[in-house]
């Protein structure tokens, strides 16, 4: 009978000691962060800056991954006053309107008075982390010559075959429809219907469209001015290129916004103060392939200081972008179908 009580004490005190771990670990706060499934891969900004804010937060960094920025929008849109994210990271100036008209997101607080983007920050609810601008990508073995405008490129024969991405799935596919809205306003329709034959495909996500340029299926592709540098880093491959057009070009920049629900308002500002930080922001160009929102001076890698960029940054008031977009989409799709 001793040895029975003796054998419950020990596995009392077991017990107690997993219990006390438990508790140590669940008074450590956890950030949980929405995002799409390239930022928190394992090749993604999402390990540095986990492993960067985590060395001074006391807390653990928690990225959940939707198959897009604008998946991420819609999960915490149906979830509500009950969503455990704290911030949604990786929306763009595109969809900022839509998502600031739910209601979900907090003012940040923060100065962000040293960054450096096309056009000045004011934004109380969004922070940028990073931008580029919406370009076709051409492989210059294949194409020593780029068309110079979308006028130019509706110009060429129709054996000429480009990827975009579709606009309700794809944050790139909605730059495209907002570059073109921008460059030609009543037009777009027209500029549509030009391109209509050159389209070999619209694929929901970008990397499929990307593959099939990399694979030769596709002889440009619509990605982004900062997408050479990918190329040039990991390939030493110079050959692909984004092609400059006359008109201007439109620019994404990412964003990343606190929800009101998150009972973690202050870590969750601490870490949009990290990310738009120097240090945060060293980790953004080789893993996301976008221009940093710092001047890290000669701490940006050199393979995207030779990069051509526009000199003509084309914009659309967010009013205007949040009231139209749907009708844009209709417009765009009854022109291509």
């Amino acid at each position: 009978m001793t040895h029975m009580v003796k054998f419950s004490s020990i596995a009392l005190a077991v017990l107690l000691a997993g219990v006390s771990g438990m508790a140590l670990a669940q008074d450590k706060p956890v950030l949980t962060i929405y995002t799409y499934d390239g930022f928190a891969s394992d090749w993604g900004p999402g390990v540095p800056l986990k492993a960067g804010f985590e060395a001074n937060c006391e807390c653990s960094v928690n990225f959940i991954a939707a198959d897009s920025s604008i998946g991420t929008l819609r999960r915490a849109q149906l979830e509500g006053e009950s969503t455990e994210a704290d911030i949604l990271l990786g929306l763009d100036t595109a969809i900022a309107g839509e998502a600031r008209a739910t209601g979900l997101f907090a003012d940040h607080g923060l100065d962000l008075s040293h960054l450096v983007l096309p056009e000045p920050w004011t934004d109380a609810q969004f922070v940028p982390f990073d931008y580029s601008h919406f370009a076709f990508m051409h492989d210059t073995d294949n194409m020593p010559v780029p068309p110079a405008s979308f006028e130019e490129l509706i110009a060429l024969p129709d054996s000429v075959k480009i990827a975009i991405q579709d606009p309700r799935s794809a944050t790139p596919g909605l730059g495209l429809l907002l570059w073109v809205k921008a460059a030609y306003g009543e037009r777009a329709p027209e500029i549509w219907a030009g391109l209509k034959p050159k389209i070999l495909t619209i694929t929901r996500e970008w990397s499929e469209s990307y593959s099939l340029f990399l694979e030769g299926e596709a002889d440009m592709v619509l990605s982004y001015t900062t997408s050479p540098a990918y190329h040039i880093h990991d390939e030493d491959d110079h050959t692909i290129k984004a092609a400059l057009f006359t008109e201007g070009h439109f620019p994404q920049i990412e964003v990343a916004g606190i929800l009101k629900s998150s009972d973690q308002q202050e870590l969750a500002r601490d870490f949009l103060a990290f990310l738009a930080s120097p240090e945060g922001q060293q980790h953004i160009p080789t893993t996301n392939w976008m221009f940093p929102v710092v001047d890290l001076g000669d701490k940006l890698d050199p393979a995207f200081a030779g990069l051509p960029q526009p000199e003509k940054t084309l914009t659309l008031p967010e009013e205007e972008i949040t009231a139209n977009s749907a009708a844009w989409i209709d417009e765009m799709l009854a022109a291509v179908q």
